[in-house]
């Protein structure tokens, strides 16, 4: 099994920076606490040395991509995770006021459901099956998304949250 201590530094470093750069430019952060940050960086290399895709560093995977699809960083309760607790589940990502000092990093509860819980959620024809969030539409851009709420920073104008609307 791969061991943190089996991955180069140069390669922790080299994803902490496509990282930051991609967090950076779609509107979100990284935790500002180095040390903790390429902790989670060498986990989720680890993840992806022993499965074949970068899982959550902070969450059992099950080795089977099409189950942990949810958990492949960043795993889908990143967003609200983020808006709610200010931090993602396993700390990697933060929000503004956290990066800025304002807030600080608590525990935050688990939004994934369990294994049975998430069987049950599966779709049996993907291409029938209604959508369960609403859908937000960039006013400036275009872009949409799926989701809770709107995303703080359009990912592709970097229009503000208060530029998108509901579309359904």
């Amino acid at each position: 099994m791969s061991r943190q201590a089996d991955i180069p530094p140069e390669d922790v470093d080299r994803l902490y920076r496509d990282l930051q750069e991609d967090a950076e430019s779609a509107g979100y952060h990284l935790n500002p606490d180095g040390e903790v940050t390429k902790g989670l960086i060498r986990g989720l290399l680890v993840n992806e040395k022993r499965y074949g895709y970068p899982s959550c560093p902070c969450r059992l995977a099950s080795g089977d991509k099409e189950a942990d699809r949810d958990i492949i960083c960043p795993c889908d309760y990143r967003d609200a995770d983020v808006v709610d607790y200010s931090t993602c589940y396993c700390g990697l990502y933060v929000s503004r006021a956290v990066v800025e000092g304002k807030t600080n990093i608590g525990s935050i509860p688990e939004r994934r459901p369990p294994p049975e819980a998430r069987e049950r959620l599966k779709p049996v024809a993907p291409q029938l099956t209604a959508l369960t969030l609403p859908v937000w539409r960039c006013r400036v851009c275009g872009y949409l998304c799926a989701r809770e709420g709107p995303p703080e920073v359009c990912p592709i104008c970097k229009a503000k949250k208060d530029r998108f609307e509901r579309f359904i």
